[in-house]
């Protein structure tokens, strides 16, 4: 993993579909959670129009059918990222008939909530934005080794630089419950999960990225106050999002390009386990606005974190 900056051509304004006209994605098969609305919707689009078919795991399946109306070669199946049951029954159900997967963007997630459980008692953010993907992950491990190569998306966020990993706490078990710290701390786990997963892949073809994709107004982060949208200054007066790419202020577009980059950039055929933003690999930021935190991509932190969630998860990547 070598975390600099490749300087690519593409900027803040670029959108999804921009970003994958580069690509052919004919005859490859794509997983996005959380692809029927939003970021991840944005991201369904874009590897459709390039050939892909596109499975979407959906809490609600009817909606997303709705969502995805008209997008071809795609398919909605049932899951629940926080119901480890229902977790392997979408695997089962995928790799019954398919042996290979190309691409894994593991989009879905949750922000800021009041404190919830999932029920082994794991604290929700945590359980959602990471246990849930990596059972997703180690259950689909198989296919995606046996692509030959083949690519996994992570959805992290500057989110990550609210804080590290509390080793000692993950579950707010005894310090105090804040959304914000909780909701940072699985981001931060989002982003140590690629560097972790693309260690082991690298060897069966299997690269790993984590993802900031700006600061986007979607319809998941409508339960925050005006207040708090306030406070990173987000809306207009008048309560409509304010669109500055240059301040990270993006569109859905322009927000899933960064995952759709990942997914698709030749640039990349070489390197994993890395953070990145505005299509590009971020630069280490110790305590600026942009960038990733060192914590977020250390080596050592993420062998930790993997070894944590293999034991509260009790599975692990094995290939098949």
């Amino acid at each position: 993993m070598v975390q600099t900056p490749l300087h690519t051509s593409f900027g803040p304004t670029v959108t999804a579909a921009q970003v994958a006209l580069r690509a052919d994605l004919t005859g490859q098969t794509a997983i996005v959670t959380g692809g029927s609305s939003g970021l991840g919707l944005e991201t369904v689009k874009a590897l459709s129009s390039r050939g892909a078919f596109v499975c979407v795991p959906a809490l609600n399946p009817s909606l997303a059918a709705a969502a995805l109306e008209g997008i071809e070669r795609t398919e909605v199946c049932p899951i629940d990222l926080i119901d480890e049951p229902s977790i392997r029954a979408f695997a089962d159900a995928f790799l019954g008939p398919r042996k290979r997967l190309d691409l894994l963007v593991l989009n879905a997630g949750v922000m800021a909530r009041p404190l919830f459980r999932d029920a082994d008692g794991c604290e929700g953010h945590l359980s959602i934005n990471h246990l849930g993907h990596f059972r997703l992950t180690s259950l689909l491990w198989p296919a995606l080794c046996s692509a030959g190569k083949s690519r996994v998306v992570v959805m992290s966020s500057r989110g990550h630089q609210m804080g590290d990993v509390d080793f000692d706490d993950l579950n707010f078990e005894r310090r105090a419950y804040e959304k914000w710290m909780a909701y940072g701390q699985s981001k931060t786990a989002n982003a140590l999960f690629a560097v972790a997963l693309d260690a082991r892949g690298v060897d069966y073809g299997v690269r790993a990225y984590s993802v900031h994709p700006g600061m986007i107004m979607t319809a998941g982060i409508g339960h925050l106050t005006r207040a708090e949208f306030d406070a990173f200054g987000a809306l207009a007066p008048d309560g409509s999002p304010i669109i500055d790419p240059v301040r990270d202020m993006k569109t859905v577009e322009q927000g899933a390009s960064t995952a759709v980059w990942c997914a698709t950039a030749p640039e990349l055929e070489a390197i994993g386990g890395v953070y990145c933003e505005n299509c590009d690999i971020a630069a280490i930021s110790p305590d600026g606005p942009d960038g990733v935190r060192p914590y977020a991509i250390d080596p050592e932190r993420a062998e930790r974190l993997w070894r944590e969630t293999v034991s509260l998860t009790g599975v692990e990547p094995t290939r098949a």
